[in-house]
Formats: structure tokens, C-alpha cells, sequence
């Protein structure tokens, strides 16, 4: 008996699986709150010598937050997996959609990878602390792309499970964290951190731009939305629940850590020693107040903070591989769907990036001048990740146009608040904070001005995405069957049977 040698791409779905609080969970996860305070904030802090940047965390909440307006009223009419690139597709044009599924795939895998740089080196660090044992950073960043990849290649619902407990215990200890401070201010309490004359001040910029890459992921709710229960109710009300929290507490986590370091130390240039920024600002005030018990604690969820992150990041990459492919823009063996409706081949992809893109970093760095610091933290963790906050945020201020442009030609139910105030609003605040980011690239790097890495890394993001519109137009002459079905997901003309995929089983494919 001959088993079959194709397999057939059809559009039927699977079961529903993720609710409100699966999704928040996986929002919040790609956030990362205890690698945002004891990582971002930390850094930030050190960096600008700006006290205000919890109230700075306030208004990129509410930026953001009139961005999903538009955004979730865009999700309860379109559910894809490609999420970004179905909206500016069907908003902008099928052009504009191949550019943007590009930036987004760019910038997602960025993201990711260079979550990766400060995962290895805290687990390389804290093994040898406890044990003596001296493992390159890199081992554990292989054990960690294998493991997450194998969670990928399984249905969402073990991500989750995983990513709920991880979180939950994040929030817990932060919070720990949050009340010791609150109780034992090293200078006094003070709230002037949260006002806004704190943070209106020169560096405001930098801060954020800092900031910002700690709500990455929060927009992430619609690459579930075929995997959703209810997608019209339940994408909206992740996304605006995700923000509202994330951006809470991590406005009142960072007062909290302003008061455990002090913000006459913190607004000094000469206040916090080289030695002791980022990180350390957390760690010192947990070991002072916590003890060493406290300080492990802390690191054993620092990581897994950054493994959670990762999970979420991964399975968004696998999403929009799966969604190019299905749609014939990227090869459709790519739409393959395995274990219960998991994007495996999309999931395969994303783990040989990560662990290519890192073995590249491994082969350069015998050249790394240990003085600079931490190389896969400096390099791999500080490029990769502001270089995926730099492309998401062009990409949902294209969204807020995208927004418009679809609801122009039908207004449905929408009111024009939701389908024009709001997302011209959020249009302008992101691209505010995308040229911000732009110009503090050397700050954000830690690169002198001018350094070819600061304009290297845009080029990264943004040549390909223009070259993918011009793609997308080619396609329009070229592959008229293919461009008829951009950003239209299983709901798209010509979407049914997409062609025959080289596997050994028949598989439906499809979220």
C-alpha cells in the first residue's frame, strides 16, 4: 500500500481554541515585564539620566491605545494570520501588502533573535555562578531555539500553558519587587517620576524610543485571530486589555525601581557608576533588600521572563510565514499545518533563522573588544531588538493609513472616530516615535555617532520592504493568481486549493 505523495491545501479551519486570556497572556509574554523593568527600564534610566520615564510609559500607552481603535475596529472585519500585512493589503493595495508582510517578517524574526543574545549570556552567567562551570553563552542559546521550536511545532495550546505559568510568576515577583521598593525608598518617596515634567525634559527622545520596544508584541492579538474564539470580540478586547495593563504596570514598576535607585542618582551624569547601570540597578537593590535567595529568584525569572518572550515571538514569526506561503508569496510549502492545526513548516523556518543568524554572531566574535561589555547583550540583544521595534512601529503607523483606506471605500458599522480620529492620531504619534527612534539610533546602540552599524541596521529593515512593493507589482503582470489572493487569507479568491505541496500525508491546511 502506496501512501500519498502530495498533500492538498484546502481553507477549512480548525477548532477555535484561544480566548481573552490566552491571547493577553501571549500579548503580555512578548512584552516581557520583568525583562522590561529589571532590562529596559534600567537601561533607560542609565542611559538618559531622565527621571520621568515611568510617566513616559503612560503616554506610549495611550499612543498606542488610539492606535488599536483603529486597528481592532479593522480586526473585527478582517481575520488573517498575517494580521499587518492582511490590513495594509486590503486598506493600501496588494503591493503595499507584500512590503509590509516583509517588514513585519523582518522585524518579528529580529525580535526574536535578539531576545536570544541576552538569554544565552544570563544562563551562561548564572550557571557559572552556581556551579563554576564556564558554558559559551551559545550553547544555551541551541538548547533554547530546539526547545521553543519543538513547543512551535505543537498546537498553540502548550504555548500557552507554558507561557500563563511563566507570566503569572513574572508579575509576582515584580510586584514583590514593586512593594519593597515602595517601602524602602533609598532617597525618600517622591512622585515625581510620574508627572510630566520629568520626562518633558531634553532626552525625552531617547526615552521614548527606549520605551517603546517594551510594548513590542502588544499588537500581536490579530496574528491569532483565526485561532480565536469569537475573533470580533475576543482579538479587540486582548489588545486593549494588553496595553492598558502593560502600560500600568510597567508606569508603576519603573517608579518603583526610580525610588529604590534614587532620583537624585538617577538625573545625575555622574550619579549611577558604569559598573552598576542596567541590570545591576535591579539585582543591587533586590540583593540589599531580598538577599541572595531574593537575587536568584529574580534571575531564575529573568530568564525565564526572556524564554516566555521568545515563545510568543516565535509562534508570531510561524503565523505570518504560514500566511505568506498559504498565499502563494512565499513558498507553499510554508502552509503546512501539523498537531493539531500548528504552523509547523512556518515554525521550522523561523528556528533554522534564529539559529543561522546566531552562529553568524558566534563566528564574529573572537574580534569583540571585551571592554565594550557583554558581547551577545551589546550586540545580538541590543541591535536585533531595537532594530525590530524600529520596523513594527513604521509598521502600525502604515496600519493606521491602512485603517483608513479600508473603511473610505465602506464605513459599515464603524463610527468615524474609530475608522479616521483615531487612527490619524495614531498615525502621527508613530511616526513621531519612529523618527525619534531613528534619531537615537547611536544612543540606543550605544554607538558612536555616524557608527555604520546605525545606519546598517534601518537599511536591513527598510531596502527589502521597498523592494517587496516593487515585488508586489511584478506579481500583479506576472502572477495574477497569486496577487489576487494577497492579504486575503482562506477567505481570498482562488483560495481553496492554492496547489500541491510535497508531503506524505493530506493535510488541511489553514488557522
Amino acid at each position: 500500500m502506496t501512501s500519498p505523495t502530495t498533500t492538498e491545501v484546502s481553507t477549512e479551519r480548525p477548532p477555535a481554541r484561544l480566548g481573552v486570556a490566552a491571547i493577553v497572556f501571549l500579548i503580555i509574554a512578548a512584552s516581557a515585564p520583568l525583562t522590561v523593568i529589571a532590562g529596559g527600564s534600567t537601561s533607560a534610566f542609565s542611559v538618559t539620566h531622565v527621571l520621568g520615564v515611568p510617566f513616559g510609559f503612560l503616554v506610549l500607552a495611550v499612543a498606542l491605545g488610539v492606535f488599536a481603535i483603529g486597528y481592532s475596529a479593522m480586526s473585527r472585519f478582517i481575520t488573517n494570520a498575517g494580521a499587518f500585512y492582511a490590513y495594509v493589503a486590503q486598506g493600501i493595495g496588494r503591493p503595499a501588502g507584500v512590503g509590509a508582510a516583509i517588514l513585519a517578517f523582518i522585524s518579528y524574526n529580529a525580535m526574536q533573535v535578539g531576545i536570544w543574545g541576552m538569554f544565552g549570556f544570563q544562563v551562561s552567567e548564572f550557571v557559572a555562578a552556581k556551579t563554576g562551570a564556564t558554558i559559551p553563552w551559545w550553547i544555551w542559546v541551541l538548547v533554547g531555539i530546539a526547545a521553543v521550536g519543538l513547543m512551535g511545532a505543537n498546537r498553540i495550546d502548550l504555548s500557552v500553558k507554558v507561557v500563563a505559568v511563566l507570566v503569572a510568576a513574572e508579575f509576582l515577583v515584580v510586584i514583590v519587587f514593586d512593594l519593597v521598593a515602595f517601602a524602602n525608598p533609598t532617597e525618600g518617596f517622591s512622585a515625581d517620576p510620574i508627572t510630566p515634567s520629568a520626562l518633558f525634559v531634553p532626552g525625552v527622545g531617547a526615552v521614548l524610543a527606549f520605551g517603546v520596544a517594551a510594548f513590542m508584541g502588544f499588537e500581536s492579538g490579530a496574528i491569532y485571530s483565526e485561532e480565536a474564539r469569537d475573533a470580533r470580540r475576543t482579538v479587540p478586547r486582548a489588545t486593549f486589555l494588553a496595553v492598558a495593563v502593560i502600560g500600568l504596570f510597567y508606569a508603576v514598576s519603573s517608579w518603583a525601581l526610580a525610588l529604590a535607585v534614587g532620583p537624585d542618582t538617577i538625573t545625575s551624569p555622574d550619579g549611577i557608576a558604569p559598573e552598576d547601570a542596567g541590570p545591576p540597578l535591579f539585582f543591587n537593590f533586590v540583593a540589599q533588600h531580598l538577599g541572595e535567595i531574593g537575587v536568584d529568584l529574580m534571575s531564575v525569572l529573568f530568564i525565564t521572563s526572556l524564554l516566555a518572550a521568545l515563545i510568543s515571538f516565535h509562534n508570531a514569526v510561524a503565523r505570518y510565514a504560514f500566511s505568506l506561503g498559504r498565499e502563494g508569496v512565499l513558498p507553499k510549502q510554508l502552509a503546512v499545518l501539523r498537531n493539531g492545526g500548528a504552523p509547523w513548516a512556518g515554525s521550522l523556518l523561523q528556528t533554522i533563522i534564529a539559529a543561522v543568524i546566531v552562529l553568524g554572531f558566534v563566528l564574529v566574535e573572537p574580534a569583540w573588544d571585551v571592554d565594550q561589555g557583554p558581547y551577545p547583550v551589546i550586540t545580538l540583544f541590543t541591535w536585533l531588538t531595537n532594530l525590530g521595534a524600529f520596523g513594527l512601529v513604521l509598521l502600525m503607523a502604515v496600519a493606521s493609513v491602512a485603517v483608513i483606506g479600508y473603511f473610505r471605500r465602506d464605513p459599515r458599522d464603524v463610527g468615524v472616530g474609530s475608522r479616521v480620529v483615531a487612527p490619524v492620531i495614531g498615525c502621527i504619534a508613530l511616526l513621531v516615535i519612529w523618527v525619534l527612534i531613528l534619531l537615537n539610533w547611536d544612543v540606543l546602540l550605544g554607538q558612536p555617532a555616524g557608527a555604520p552599524v546605525t545606519w546598517v541596521l534601518p537599511a536591513i529593515v527598510l531596502v527589502p520592504s521597498l523592494l517587496a512593493v516593487g515585488w508586489g507589482f511584478w506579481m500583479r503582470t506576472a502572477r495574477p493568481d497569486v496577487y489576487r489572493r494577497i492579504g486575503h487569507g482562506a477567505e481570498g479568491p482562488s483560495a481553496h486549493h492554492l496547489g500541491e505541496v510535497a508531503e506524505g500525508e493530506t493535510t488541511t491546511l489553514s488557522l
